[in-house]
């Protein structure tokens, strides 16, 4: 092993983040970077330094003969204080990321059906009291919810069959775990080659969600026809799900980078974080479907009640936000 990858290796073990570790060294983050990206070397004095932090010998740092196993003790999980971290292999880092690739577009499909399930039910209610389609409120009613259901129960399916296949991979996104020797280069290098095509689609599917609600305004400041209305509120919904649809299928894929390297959302102290808001996550989410369910059937304007989903992710979003600040102060 190389300097650069024992770095990696030992600040993996420890949990540290690259800005934790340029902190406890008083350099930049992008310093340390650098350093496990072999395009610099760090000074002496930083050496010895690291050689402290880690509790390791600076012979081991330095030569490039001595392998972990010759250093001292690796550090203990705190879930299994009886086995060190979990070893990620190359081949099982290749895997994983071909198996990203295979089942997040699948996901993402589920992910737009989601998203668009209420759009025909909201079209066929719009048109039918505009004047404009010669059916009945309640069969406009029954042809949309029908739909809507038919496409939540696909989306369901595509979940749920997806998700098995990543099954063994789970900790990787959950758990601290330790990468062996040119795991990181060989992600670090995808992860150049795939930049372009990630800005791409993360540009596109921000200038979607900008973009979606244009129509809509406009059609209204202008007092058309409520069909109209009801049809930009469709393609708003259209453009929302194709933009959910690129984030999942195509930036994704980036997250499975991070989540191999251990970085941005995927650092151990974040995993941690998410692991402790994933139930008040499931039982927020639970309690809105009700809510929608209920209010809809009660009210009976399903063409009305989808702004349920829209103002509930925008208070998920807070209360995320103060779930993590209280978690961080804890």
């Amino acid at each position: 092993m190389i300097l650069a990858d024992k770095i990696i290796n030992e600040r993996k073990k420890n949990g540290w983040s690259q800005e934790e570790l340029a902190e406890m060294l008083n350099v930049s983050r992008q310093s340390v970077s650098k350093w496990e990206s072999a395009q610099s070397i760090p000074d002496l004095q930083k050496i010895l330094k690291m050689a402290e932090i880690f509790n390791v010998s600076t012979d081991y740092l330095l030569k490039d003969e001595m392998e972990p196993e010759t250093a001292a003790p690796s550090h203990i999980t705190e879930n299994d204080p009886g086995s060190a971290l979990r070893k990620v292999s190359l081949e099982e880092a290749s895997e994983y990321i071909s198996i990203k690739k295979n089942v997040l577009p699948k996901i993402a499909l589920g992910a737009f059906l989601c998203v668009t399930c209420p759009v025909i039910l909201i079209l066929l209610a719009g048109l039918q009291d505009g004047g404009i389609l010669p059916i009945s409120q309640n069969v406009a009613v029954a042809i949309g919810l029908l739909c809507l259901f038919a496409q939540l129960g696909i989306a369901v399916f595509l979940f749920i069959t997806n998700h098995g296949r990543l099954s063994a991979f789970e900790f990787i996104e959950h758990d601290a775990f330790e990468t062996e020797y040119g795991v990181d280069g060989m992600v670090k290098e995808r992860m150049a080659a795939s930049e372009p095509i990630y800005t791409r689609a993360l540009t596109i599917g921000v200038l979607l969600c900008i973009l979606s609600c244009v129509p809509l305004v406009i059609c209204a400041v202008m007092g058309l026809p409520a069909f109209v209305i009801v049809s930009m509120v469709c393609l708003l919904l259209l453009l929302v799900g194709v933009a959910v649809y690129l984030f999942i299928a195509i930036c994704g894929v980036n997250s499975a980078y991070k989540a191999l390297l251990q970085e941005g959302d995927y650092t151990p102290e974040k995993k941690m974080k998410d692991d402790k808001l994933a139930k008040l996550s499931s039982i927020y989410w639970m309690f809105i479907t009700v809510m929608y369910l209920a209010v809809s059937f009660l009210t009976q304007r399903w063409d009305r009640t989808w702004i349920i989903w829209a103002v509930s992710g925008v208070l998920f979003a807070l209360i995320r936000v103060i779930g993590d600040s209280l978690i961080k102060a804890d």
